[in-house]
């Protein structure tokens, strides 16, 4: 089993704020925020006041069970967004981590037809990931304890 690496939040304060700089360093000015529920509406919503963007949309795609179990493909899950209202605009899609990078993927192909640019922005991003974000604050292979994954017994 992979070690497990900590996020605090004032380490994922300081990951947004950086990615932010990035971003903004970059010349990239999205139109809107596109956040990967559940993990990727903390960082969308970071991200979105740090760079300034009031839209922000949701899409839910589920694909992990469990610790390091996975279902056969990301599904996404309804309400899902009318891929119209993204027409020729540039996009960010942001997430807390590029495992597999299934649900990103997912998240691009279903996006990438109709909207003029389209990136994509992670806390932390896995050797294994099928897709390299544009953004990343840190690599790792451990598993991640995100601060908003804790549950109330």
């Amino acid at each position: 089993m992979p070690e497990t690496e900590m996020l605090t939040w004032e380490m994922f304060g300081e990951a947004t704020q950086s990615l932010a700089q990035s971003v903004l360093s970059d010349g990239y000015k999205p139109d809107f925020i596109l956040a990967i529920a559940r993990g990727g509406l903390f960082t969308a919503g970071a991200l979105g006041y740090a760079l300034g963007v009031k839209l922000l949309h949701v899409v839910n795609i589920e694909f992990y069970t469990g610790r390091e179990e996975t279902m056969e493909m990301p599904v996404m899950l309804p309400p899902i967004p009318d891929p119209g209202l993204f027409q020729g605009l540039k996009v960010l899609i942001c997430d807390d981590v590029a495992d597999s990078g299934a649900t990103l993927q997912t998240t691009h192909e279903f996006v990438q037809q109709q909207v003029a640019e389209v990136r994509s922005l992670v806390i932390y991003r896995k050797s294994r990931s099928a897709i390299t974000p544009e953004y990343v604050w840190k690599h790792t292979d451990d598993w991640i304890q995100f601060p908003w994954d804790k549950r109330a017994d």
